[in-house]
């Protein structure tokens, strides 16, 4: 063999190795199904704040990122699943009172994730937040002032997540749905009316949508410090603070006049099948829960069709205060988000 053939196949030889690592390192990278980049658009990580985002444990395509909040002070962790073609369609989910600091519930619980999977629309799932009401609070969350929570989500959600939205998953500032259970539901109406050109589409499963309402104030408070030592002062101010009352949906609704559709739902407080099983202390507790979400459910309706807002309704006659009935929700309003947002 000569000189030159020697070296020839030593470069082939060579040229075949960076070939097969490199196609290795792709398939790595490309998360679930073992999918490349080229193939499939959502088989790529972002880049975050602490430098990429990672691939999250419940899989189904979905992104783990660190956003970075002016607002909080801190990065804020979002388990988002990019849309299946490459749309700029959004659709955020909002958790309820008790949301933890490892997931949202929306992928945890009931994985809207693998609901969504095929779709041509962007997941969008913060973490953290219990008891904020995804609001931006006056003072320190909890009575604990040598470990001040600053809770500033209306502007994570509606100034600083969006950009980043756009930058790195191609979500379009204005083409957003919301939807949230329980506390989330409240959230979402309150967000998609005071930022209309941001959400067309507002969703509210077993959401409390008359907060102050006789009695409610008193609810809240309760619920806000069994959630985690919360004050409900520090959210809007004192029992007579005007912000009560803009931030309550009964009466922050004009901005949904223009919303594409808006749709809300209460289970009847009544356990379903799917119920049985479940500890009896934890049925009367969501029997109450969601019986009160159906009557605050039902006025706000009543309220929204005489204003004029384009309002679905639905209150299954079964149906507690749970994730059999927020997921049966989610999996039931599917087609309706995706016909809205042209996300098929």
């Amino acid at each position: 063999m000569s000189a030159t053939a020697g070296l020839r196949r030593i470069h082939t030889t060579i040229l075949a190795l960076i070939v097969a690592v490199a196609t290795a390192v792709g398939l790595m990278v490309a998360g679930p199904g073992a999918v490349t980049a080229d193939a499939e658009p959502r088989g790529w990580l972002r880049p975050d704040a602490t430098g990429a985002c990672e691939w999250d444990a419940h899989g189904w395509w979905v992104q783990r990122c660190d956003v970075w909040s002016p607002s909080m002070g801190r990065n804020i962790a979002v388990q988002i699943q990019p849309a299946a073609r490459g749309g700029n369609a959004g659709y955020y989910l909002l958790d309820g009172l008790r949301a933890t600091n490892h997931t949202n519930a929306w992928i945890n619980d009931v994985n809207a994730a693998a609901t969504f999977n095929n779709s041509n629309i962007t997941l969008v799932m913060p973490i953290g937040g219990a008891g904020s009401f995804y609001a931006d609070w006056n003072g320190p969350a909890t009575y604990d002032l040598d470990n001040p929570v600053n809770y500033q989500w209306e502007s994570f959600l509606t100034n600083e997540l969006p950009a980043y939205l756009q930058q790195h998953f191609g979500v379009a500032w204005n083409n957003n749905a919301i939807a949230g259970l329980s506390m989330g539901g409240t959230a979402a109406l309150n967000l998609a009316a005071r930022y209309p050109d941001q959400f067309r589409q507002a969703l509210s499963f077993s959401g409390y949508l008359t907060t102050t309402a006789p009695g409610a104030q008193t609810l809240l408070r309760m619920a806000l410090w069994d959630a985690g030592g919360f004050n409900l002062n520090a959210m809007y101010g004192s029992m007579v603070s005007p912000r009560r009352f803009e931030n309550d949906p009964f009466y922050n609704m004009d901005g949904l006049r223009g919303a594409d559709n808006v749709y809300v739902s209460a289970g009847s407080g009544i356990p379903a099948r799917e119920d049985a099983g479940i500890l009896p202390q934890h049925v009367a507790s969501a029997m109450f829960l969601e019986a009160v979400a159906n009557l605050s459910t039902k006025a706000w309706s009543a309220k929204a069709v005489a204003s004029g807002i384009n309002v679905q309704q639905d209150y299954p006659s079964t149906g507690i205060h749970n994730w059999n009935q927020f997921g049966w929700q989610l999996n039931k309003t599917r087609p309706l988000v995706l016909d809205t947002m042209n996300a098929w």
